[in-house]
């Protein structure tokens, strides 16, 4: 078998092992010439420019998550039929039916790891991969008949998916990628087909106050479950509830932020289906405090405290930010321009004036978001030029007193500054650190 690896990041690296453990002749093709150094000898490589010519001298193409499809049959158009991906090709050979598969714009990651934590605590083996913990094939070996696989899936991953998991879950869709996807209709196309195959015995569960998410899980024929409402976990008075049964208070809970609640509720859901525990259940949502560059506390110096939310690429989940942490906040946002809606950031700017010391615009966004803060009448910003964090961090430090927060939670990507959000929260946590 002739198999062409197109991608050689964090999927495509995992491919090749797997591949070539089942006897094949791979190829690595990649558009960096530079990665020739890190691909391992006796491996051929097609690196640059010509990286996808004659592709269709392969039996397998396996298409890394960030390359589109499109890309590839467009000098190749007899390949489609021959393209793959490592999510594709795990869930053919996956020997457990127990897949989990958690979609959305955003969330998916606190999710998928809630959801892990807790069928662990209720004694289950449980694997968490896709676009978190480990690229599912690496965990392939391990599998037996009885494992849980739990598995965070973008939009990228998704687009060109031939089989759906037992347990389909959409969380809420906003409008994101639109500058890898046509439009938002593409996006959500890409979207449903985490349901689009599943069986009629299948369980596809979605966030009830999200018309999107509903529309995308209705694509399943299976059961569907909606949850933040009845029959799925919501919230009453306070409290997290399924099947009548209390888990636990929200107060309870080591997440910040009513937006957060949503995921609670989702992975609650999910876990019911499977193990209607509510000691374990309770156990994970009383203690799990986030994962890293989701509203992360670094530390306090001189009576401020500075909150990490890099995680926060899209106007929607900043603004999840602006009511999730109380008192007076001096917040940084903007970054890398993909003409997202914004307009309901500035309102919620707008709405939220009173708490705001000051909000630092950075970043190829910066100018856009004045121009709508302005519009809606929010003035109360300041343009930083600055190209670094540890001068970006002093500024706003220079703005906070004594009992405030300093966030960043950008509500842009972070490409026009950084590599990636990890890198961006990374050196916030570093400015913040050497304060």
């Amino acid at each position: 078998m002739n198999v062409a690896i197109v991608g050689y990041g964090v999927e495509g690296k995992s491919a090749l092992s797997y591949y070539t453990k089942l006897g094949a002749k791979v190829v690595v093709c990649d558009q960096d010439k530079s990665l020739a150094q890190s691909i391992p000898n006796g491996i051929p490589a097609q690196l640059g420019d010509g990286y996808l010519h004659n592709l269709d001298r392969f039996d397998v193409i396996v298409r890394s998550a960030g390359i589109h499809p499109d890309i590839i049959t467009k000098d190749n158009p007899n390949v489609k039929d021959k393209l793959t991906t490592v999510i594709n090709e795990f869930l053919r050979v996956c020997p457990t039916k127990n897949v989990i598969g958690v979609t959305g714009t955003k969330g998916k990651g606190t999710t998928t790891t809630l959801i892990s934590k807790m069928l662990a605590a209720a004694g289950e083996d449980v694997y968490l991969g896709g676009n978190i913990g480990l690229v599912p094939l690496d965990f392939l070996p391990q599998l037996s008949e009885k494992s849980w696989v739990v598995l965070e899936l973008s939009s990228f991953q998704l687009s060109d998916l031939k089989q759906s998991p037992a347990v389909a879950v959409c969380l809420m869709v906003v409008p994101e990628h639109l500058n890898w996807h046509t439009d938002m209709d593409d996006y959500i196309l890409a979207k449903s087909q985490l349901f689009a195959h599943q069986s009629s015995s299948d369980k596809a569960i979605y966030f009830a106050d999200n018309a999107v998410s509903r529309k995308i899980a209705d694509r399943s024929p299976g059961t569907k479950i909606p949850y933040y409402a009845e029959p799925g976990a919501h919230i009453v008075n306070g409290t997290v509830v399924i099947d009548n049964q209390t888990i636990c208070s929200t107060n309870e809970l080591k997440l910040l932020g009513t937006h957060n609640w949503q995921n609670v509720c989702a992975a609650v859901t999910v876990v019911w289906q499977i193990k209607p525990d509510v000691s374990a259940i309770r156990s994970v949502l009383t203690t799990f405090t986030g994962l890293p560059h989701r509203l992360e506390l670094i530390r306090e110096v001189a009576g401020v405290k500075y909150y990490n939310d890099s995680f926060a690429a899209t106007p929607d989940a900043a603004i999840a930010a602006l009511g999730a942490i109380d008192g007076h906040k001096v917040m940084i946002m903007g970054g890398f321009e993909r003409n997202l809606p914004i307009t309901h950031l500035a309102k919620a700017l707008h709405a939220h004036q009173d708490q705001l010391r000051k909000v630092i615009l950075i970043g190829q966004s910066a100018a856009r978001l004045a121009g709508e803060c302005d519009q809606v009448g929010f003035t109360n910003y300041h343009i930083e030029t600055a190209k670094t964090m540890t001068e970006i961090v002093n500024q706003a430090r220079q703005q906070a007193q004594p009992g405030d927060v300093i966030v960043l939670s950008p509500g842009f990507a972070s490409f026009d500054m950084f590599k990636n959000f990890e890198e961006r929260g990374l050196q916030f946590k570093a400015a913040v650190e050497q304060l």
